[in-house]
């Protein structure tokens, strides 16, 4: 199991590694797009403001995959790798493989996904409710 370990701490850093560098990418590359007064046509600045902001959605998320990484590697220093966070069963060794920084086993996780699925139906729904209720007022 040390083994597996060390090989899974390997992964971790290459992965933190690989990950600066996209991030450090992303930020030369937003540092170079011109500022200021808009130029071009519409098209043009909407091409280039849907750029920007998926320019930023990925900085966020490779912020997001950077601390999951770092979390994983405090956590193998702290013996408490591998361990899931809901039920604290062991974690596959399988899962770690493909998903080093893993919180949860694979059934705690799709329970989770399962409950955020539901809640989220639940308040889109909840939203409609309140728009056709809106409108009915109006009349």
């Amino acid at each position: 199991m040390v083994e597996k370990l060390d090989e899974i701490r390997q992964m971790l850093l290459k992965m933190k590694e690989d990950t600066l560098k996209e991030i450090n990418k992303a930020v030369k590359s937003g540092s170079d797009l011109p500022s200021g007064e808009p130029s071009g046509d519409i098209y043009d600045q909407a091409s280039s403001e849907r750029d920007r902001e998926l320019g930023l959605l990925l900085g966020d998320r490779e912020r997001e995959k950077l601390h999951n990484i770092e979390e994983a590697l405090m956590k193998m220093e702290e013996g408490e790798y591998g361990i899931c966070e809901e039920c604290e069963e062991e974690i596959p060794i399988g899962r770690l493989k493909v998903m080093p920084f893993a919180r949860y086993c694979v059934k705690c996780k799709a329970d989770i996904e399962k409950q955020q699925a539901q809640t989220k139906r639940f308040e889109e729904e909840r939203v409609y409710r309140e728009i056709s209720l809106g409108e009915e007022e109006e009349v």
